[in-house]
């Protein structure tokens, strides 16, 4: 029998100060077997990040045609592709042309220096791309936070992300690679 996913539940405070975006998000992550703490976490980064009422978690690791998050317009046009991780160059390509913007946020150790190394120039032609950075420190202090019951605080401001939940707070900052 295979394993199933494991459900976490979060209550999402976020203060985006650039975007006047004051909203409160009850989010119910199945976090699939394979993955991580950290990498669910920095899920909710992400939602909190680009936080809006269509912005939505999907099947993400578990599926190969969509990307961890997505905003889908009233009619059902990619609005938003939001993908984690170091992606084959062909999904963002892919990704470009179905959504009107494309983000993703790379993390693990040495791993995304070398990623944008390889990629950089296949990359470049790609205009609605951005591409952002999180050090290895910071998103494992991020997968700390993981409880399968949580209330995380999220204030933005200009490059800085406080982040804070009952167990502690933590001050984020992502590079910009793209």
């Amino acid at each position: 029998m295979a394993i199933k996913a494991t459900i976490f539940k979060c209550e999402l405070v976020i203060s985006d100060l650039m975007r006047h975006y004051y909203q409160t998000h009850n989010l119910v992550i199945a976090r699939h077997p394979s993955e991580t703490d950290e990498r669910m976490m920095l899920r909710i980064l992400l939602f909190a990040l680009h936080a809006d009422e269509l912005l939505q978690m999907t099947k993400g690791i578990s599926t190969d045609d969509e990307p961890d998050l997505w905003q889908k317009s009233l009619s059902g046009e990619i609005e938003h592709w939001i993908e984690l991780g170091q992606p084959d160059e062909r999904r963002l390509r892919q990704a470009s042309g179905r959504a009107k913007k494309v983000t993703l946020l790379t993390y693990g150790g040495n791993a995304p220096q070398v990623w944008w190394q390889q990629n950089q120039s296949k990359l470049a032609a790609i205009n609605n791309l951005s591409v952002f950075t999180i050090s290895d420190e910071q998103s494992k202090a991020l997968a700390q936070i993981a409880e399968r019951n949580m209330h995380i605080q999220v204030m933005l401001d200009q490059n800085q992300i406080s982040l804070s939940s009952e167990k502690q707070a933590i001050e984020l900052s992502l590079g910009q690679l793209r």
